[in-house]
């Protein structure tokens, strides 16, 4: 698969804005990052913090990743350390990488996934949730996670009226 060229700032623009009023927010996230950074698997988890787990909000592969399957925190790893308590996005270029990260490493891989982009969408000072684009490899670099962020944003109070269903 050829690397999509990145929007320019104008079209980037006027893809965050298009999503700002969408009825289906969660949808017109994951079509504006298709076209802005591009992804074979495409899910968004909210972070139950009392609960100790992370439920799947979103999915463009329910048949592999259902929507509400749930996923424990358990001990803080590596890679919770980085996004979930360091609030920073955290890039996998290659299987290695998402082996390390992921205790669902081989799906990931038998999906045609071998690099990933995990987007912490960010309240105050917690992290709510992720957006998670997964890709073959070597597709992610850090100006992915910098396009990705508005869209994190964007998603604060929706992630947030999910959370408040339980």
């Amino acid at each position: 698969m050829t690397r999509l060229t990145r929007p320019d700032p104008a079209r980037l623009a006027a893809l965050v804005e298009s999503c700002r009023a969408a009825p289906e927010p969660f949808r017109a996230v994951q079509d504006a990052l298709a076209e802005a950074v591009g992804f074979r698997l495409f899910t968004m988890m909210v972070i139950d913090w009392a609960a100790g787990e992370a439920a799947r909000i979103w999915s463009n592969m329910p048949e592999s990743y259902p929507v509400q399957g749930r996923k424990p925190l358990g001990r803080m790893t590596g890679w919770g350390r980085h996004v979930l308590e360091g609030r920073q996005p955290w890039i996998g270029r290659d299987a290695q990488d998402i082996a390390w990260a992921f205790f669902d490493h081989e799906l990931i891989v038998r999906l045609g996934c071998a690099s990933c982009l995990n987007q912490p969408v960010i309240d105050g000072d917690r992290v709510i949730g992720t957006i998670n684009m997964l890709h073959e490899a070597g597709w992610y670099d850090e100006a992915d996670a910098a396009v990705a962020a508005p869209f994190a944003a964007l998603l604060v109070p929706h992630f947030r009226a999910w959370a408040a269903r339980g």
